[in-house]
């Protein structure tokens, strides 16, 4: 069931990636993603109080932490994609923000079959070459775009790791708070930097349904890991740009490479792998 609930994650991620991509297309990203903030915003709070229960403050505060580093994770990430190779940058991240809850797990002694442990390894393989895309650009194999790609990585890996660790109570407080610290931190930089006259441009429906399915991902994540291994839950929910890749095939008749394709057949023995362990 943690497996299958890892791909729903993998899913909503993937599937927000998509739309946050295509509304860049039409607008500036910052803009996209402070629209996208506010409207998971908007249903983390409603869920929140749906749902009601004791608010933890350690709950909250874990969950603010890993909505900060979520957020500069994700501007690590659009950098290093900017003034990088795509298909080195995206692959680093990838790679470090799926391996370290892996460790976390390990360190905290969660077992593992030896099924697991292969299925965990293919699967981090996997979202590396999914993650992949061909560039023409050519660079150095080391700089400020890998740097910048390893600390989008730790951003992603660790905001997990806080959200593992604030999910003892079941409520979904420390998403709010994440979603909270996010909005709060994209429009503080969205204002000073005088972007406000560019939401006019934003595709609002394209951005909205981002955020519904980023908070969305979010939320199935913090049930996940409550009652499932990190270390396995981690690698199944980084396969997201299989969602995402396709998705771009599907819809905008983008072509498919050999590496994803390969990345997407490593994927399914890995997951076939965590299924029998």
């Amino acid at each position: 069931m943690g497996v299958v609930l890892g791909l729903v994650v993998a899913a909503c991620f993937g599937s927000g990636d998509f739309l946050g991509g295509l509304a860049s297309r039409r607008a500036r990203t910052l803009a996209v993603l402070s629209m996208a903030q506010v409207s998971a915003l908007v249903v983390a709070l409603a869920v929140a109080l749906g749902l009601g229960g004791t608010v933890h403050a350690h709950d909250v505060e874990f969950g603010v932490a890993a909505g900060l580093l979520n957020v500069t994770a994700i501007g690590c990430l659009y950098r290093g994609l900017a003034i990088g190779q795509m298909g080195r940058v995206a692959p680093v991240a990838a790679v470090v923000g799926a391996v370290l809850p892996v460790v976390w797990g390990v360190v905290r002694g969660e077992p593992l079959s030896a099924f697991e442990i292969s299925g965990i390894v293919l699967a981090v393989v996997a979202g590396a070459l999914l993650s992949s895309e061909p560039d023409e650009r050519s660079g150095p194999l080391f700089g400020q775009a890998l740097l910048l790609a390893a600390a989008a990585g730790v951003g992603f890996g660790v905001s997990l790791i806080l959200f593992a660790a604030a999910s003892h109570h079941g409520e979904m407080w420390p998403v709010l708070g994440a979603r909270a610290a996010a909005c709060a931190a994209v429009w503080i930089v969205l204002l000073l930097r005088r972007g406000i006259p560019t939401l006019a441009d934003v595709p609002k429906g394209q951005a909205g349904a981002a955020g519904v399915f980023d908070v969305g991902a979010s939320m199935i994540l913090l049930v996940t890991l409550k009652s499932n291994l990190t270390a396995v839950i981690a690698p199944v929910a980084s396969l997201a740009p299989a969602f995402t890749t396709g998705h771009a095939w599907w819809y905008l008749h983008e072509r498919v490479s050999r590496i994803q394709l390969l990345g997407l057949l490593v994927a399914l023995a890995g997951l076939a792998l965590i299924a029998v362990g």
